[in-house]
């Protein structure tokens, strides 16, 4: 307020104190892993199971999936677009479907034919009348039934980071698959977990084994040599 009062003309606040911001301590951390993903999905009812695996693999926010519509699709080419001006920054993007998420489209498309209730959303809601609104019950209700109590959608966002990272994508290309603008955010994404560190423990232990002209063996292992000679 007081930096706006600052540019208005003739400026209505002559000087702009210096405002200390609060420390944020409210990042969350949730994602899921690949079997904890799979048990949700199957206690998901039918009309949701593609809706949530599209997020898990495009890292799309809720808004954005539930107001796809086929417009936005090109079945042949295996495209799908958000035009510029759509999305929450502002920018356009484009993912292409693999071998799953084509088989999740074709089905609901020809699930809507065969029900003769074609509508433009991609994902309509259970009676197949509209896009899906509020689906927090049916989603609370599956993550407790499969061991996941407390996980919201916006968890598969992040989880859809950190698998296209940990699978080799190069950060850009994921950046706009998901459709993060600045880095700084995209590293809150990129979650490491438990096993991400065991993992780097093993790679460092192996480089290190693997080093020549060092001695090979752990550190305890070579300060007993030592000690023993």
């Amino acid at each position: 307020m007081l930096n706006l009062g600052a540019q208005q003309t003739p400026p209505i606040v002559d000087k702009v104190p210096h405002i200390s911001m609060l420390e944020e301590n409210n990042v969350r951390k949730g994602f899921f892993e690949h079997d904890e993903f799979l048990a949700l999905k199957s206690c998901l009812p039918e009309y949701l199971k593609g809706f949530v695996t599209f997020g898990y693999k495009s890292g799309w926010r809720v808004s954005e999936i539930t107001g796809l519509k086929w417009s936005n699709v090109d079945l042949e080419k295996r495209v799908v677009c958000l035009e510029i001006g759509t999305t929450k920054n502002k920018e356009g993007r484009t993912i292409y479907l693999d071998d799953e998420l084509m088989g999740i489209f074709n089905a609901q498309r020809q699930l809507q034919k065969g029900e003769e209730k074609i509508i433009p959303n991609v994902f309509p809601n259970r009676p197949g009348t509209g896009p899906i609104k509020d689906f927090r019950k049916a989603w609370k209700t599956a993550c407790e039934a499969a061991g996941v109590p407390g996980r919201i959608f916006h968890d598969l966002r992040r989880t859809a980071v950190r698998n296209m990272v940990r699978s080799g994508i190069p950060e850009r290309v994921a950046m706009m698959i998901s459709g993060h603008k600045t880095r700084a955010v995209f590293e809150r994404y990129n979650i490491v977990s438990e096993d991400d560190l065991m993992v780097a423990a093993k790679k460092q232990e192996d480089y290190l084994k693997n080093q020549l002209g060092t001695v090979s063996g752990t550190v305890t292992q070579i300060q007993n040599k030592k000690a023993s000679s």
